[in-house]
């Protein structure tokens, strides 16, 4: 590398990652603490003699290099931390070819007698790079040496079982457990073995397709995403999770009753996959990785969709019940059914709860994918999925997000005092609508900072926000006048009791989806009662118009799905751009 040359972006970046990766370790982080402490406490530390090479160790005081020490103990030196490979490709010195070339130039202009001396290079001890274990495992960390023939030959004597040892997709459950996978992988298991295009597996691509797999990917995530994902990606898009999503609609038990209703499955699917990637994809981006995958408890619920047989259980991904409140409750303001909501639709929910202002910044592209927002003024079901969630549950990490970004107007990081004066004005409009004396602005500032306690003075940072305990409190006060009411009539001392004594598994989404579900069910059967009671009075014309409209509203498709392997675009996301 020629002198003055930096790291390629892409380089630098990868090197970044490991770094930060390597520095995250439990162990580093304890040995580091511990050399810190005694550099403090001016105690010695030692460098082992794996790295001096001799059989005496040499000892240096707090005054000497200290990141050489603090690495000493660990024997991970700090320029051993890119792989071998960038040491070949960025070598520290010049090419031999440049050297000899000035070499030259110079015998040329010496004179005479003048001999020219070369500065002989001084070569660098070793850094003993192979003394750093292994830390960077994107596909999972091995386990111990599996037995993969063991596991090929169970999968073969259950394909023997089988007609001409091919395997439809009724079969691959059986084979799924074969390769000690939830029974719910079946879907992309058949699909990743090329069962889309025949109508079944044989024996002999299943097996080379499932060695592949075990020589590649050594934890569940890893499995799963090379499943599902799209050849030469390492990621998860939206319209990836669509068969495996459509194979569980087809088949799990607590979900039989779709079966006649095949213009819902879309519906449901649409409402799983955001909210799969409202919990999952916590770097916004659009695509899941392993490692967000491997993070959340994604995988462990696709496992319990084997042991529970009803489906309301699992309330995190796949509740019917949830789909069927957050469905009903885009469907009301939804009254021209063009599949979208504009402004003053989004407005109408909760009885004109959300201000203005922050209905604008909804739609101005700060938490929605792709442009239609900020062009037509209209946001799609799938974002009024994140929309409802975050609403009702404003003490989750993606929802205390959400709110963070619709409220930070410059972008800057933190939300100014003139940020939250901005939205605040709203509400003082709407108390003094109400006939409600608002309290000004420097006092619920100072409430505000005193519920919040940020880390610095005159903003408040996300991470402010994710250390408190009552976001909620704060996010209402400046853009929800209904709940801002209602917590002026609690105690905060007592809220903060009464979040503090709440049973961590039951969530406010939870709370506010089981509540509305009933109440859904409830007007139901009232409205049927009400039909069976006076519809013999309507005239013959308004019995048909009547029926024909119940017809409409029952039969309209809300997402068109050719096929469950058909490239579905849902709602026009362009999955491509990442958030602003």
């Amino acid at each position: 590398m020629s002198p003055g040359k930096v790291l390629q972006p892409a380089v630098k970046m990868k090197v970044d990652e490991l770094f930060l990766c390597w520095l995250s370790q439990p162990a580093t982080q304890l040995t580091l603490k511990d050399c810190l402490r005694r550099i403090k406490n001016e105690e010695k530390t030692e460098i082992g003699n794996a790295d001096s090479g001799n059989s005496k160790n040499e000892r240096f005081t707090n005054n000497s290099n200290s990141k050489q020490c603090i690495l000493g103990d660990t024997r991970l030196p700090l320029m051993s931390l890119s792989p071998p490979k960038l040491s070949t490709a960025l070598p520290l010195a010049t090419p031999s070819s440049s050297r000899n070339i000035s070499n030259v130039r110079a015998t040329r202009r010496s004179s005479g007698t003048k001999v020219v001396q070369t500065k002989k290079e001084e070569t660098l001890p070793p850094w003993h790079s192979q003394n750093i274990p292994t830390f960077y495992f994107p596909r999972g960390c091995p386990k111990e040496k599996v037995n993969i023939d063991a596991v090929i030959a169970k999968i073969e004597r259950t394909f023997s079982e089988f007609p001409n040892e091919r395997a439809t997709l009724e079969d691959m459950g059986k084979v799924a457990k074969a390769c000690e996978c939830p029974l719910y992988w079946k879907g992309p298991l058949f699909y990743c073995a090329g069962g889309e295009r025949t109508g079944y597996v044989s024996v002999h691509k299943f097996v080379a397709m499932w060695r592949k797999i075990l020589q590649t990917c050594y934890d569940d995530a890893a499995k799963f995403v090379h499943l599902l994902m799209n050849p030469g990606c390492n990621y998860l898009v939206q319209e990836d999770f669509i068969p495996f999503l459509q194979d569980v609609v087809n088949s799990h038990p607590g979900l039989s009753f779709l079966k006649e209703a095949s213009e819902f499955h879309s519906r449901y699917i649409t409402t799983v996959i955001q909210r799969i990637f409202y919990t999952v994809n916590r770097s916004w981006s659009g695509k899941i990785t392993c490692n967000e995958l491997r993070k959340s408890n994604f995988l462990q619920n696709v496992a319990l969709l084997e042991e529970e047989a009803d489906i309301n259980q699992l309330t995190e991904y796949f509740s019917y019940e949830h789909f069927y409140v957050i469905y009903c409750k885009f469907w009301e303001l939804d009254t021209d059914h063009d599949l979208y909501i504009d402004r003053k639709d989004l407005a109408r929910h909760n009885d004109h709860a959300i201000s203005n202002r922050m209905i604008e910044r909804i739609f101005s592209g700060a938490v929605t994918r792709g442009r239609k927002a900020q062009k037509d003024g209209k946001i799609s079901y799938a974002d009024f999925v994140w929309f409802l969630i975050s609403e009702e549950d404003k003490k989750t990490p993606t929802s205390i997000e959400y709110w963070f970004r619709c409220m930070d107007l410059d972008g800057d990081g933190a939300l100014s005092m003139y940020e939250l004066e901005y939205f605040y004005e709203e509400q003082c409009q709407k108390l003094d609508n109400m006939a409600i004396e608002p309290l000004p602005f420097e006092d619920c500032l100072c409430q505000m900072l005193d519920l919040v306690k940020p880390q610095h003075e005159g903003k408040i940072t996300l991470h402010d926000l994710k250390r408190c305990k009552l976001t909620n409190v704060f996010f209402d006060t400046f853009f929800n006048i209904e709940k801002y009411l209602d917590h002026e009539q609690k105690d905060q001392f007592s809220m903060l009791r009464d979040g503090e004594g709440e049973s961590q598994e039951v969530s406010d989404w939870e709370k506010y989806a089981a509540e509305e579900y009933d109440i859904l069910v409830a007007e139901e059967a009232a409205s049927d009662q009400w039909n069976d009671g006076y519809e013999a009075e309507l005239n013959p014309v308004d019995h048909q118009k009547a029926n024909v409209l119940k017809y409409q509203m029952e039969k309209r498709p809300f997402f068109e799905m050719p096929s469950h392997l058909a490239d579905v675009d849902l709602d026009e996301y362009d999955y491509e751009e990442d958030f602003e």
